[in-house]
């Protein structure tokens, strides 16, 4: 456990570390904004097609 504190220690006082992490967070919010942009549009393309679906099964010709 004190060797895996003393690499930590050593990983983070470097400039790498610090522009590694920096990446790390910009993926994250750039994945949490690509996933709720996925979810806003996959549930108005649902209620599209499904208007369509009810426009042809009104129209006969709907399964």
């Amino acid at each position: 456990m004190a060797r895996l504190r003393q690499f930590l220690r050593r990983f983070l006082r470097h400039s790498e570390a610090a522009t590694a992490v920096e990446y790390a967070v910009m993926l994250a919010l750039i994945l949490i904004a690509v996933m709720s942009s996925i979810g806003v549009v996959g549930g108005q393309a649902g209620g599209f097609w499904g208007g369509i679906q009810n426009n042809l099964n009104i129209a006969g010709f709907g399964s």
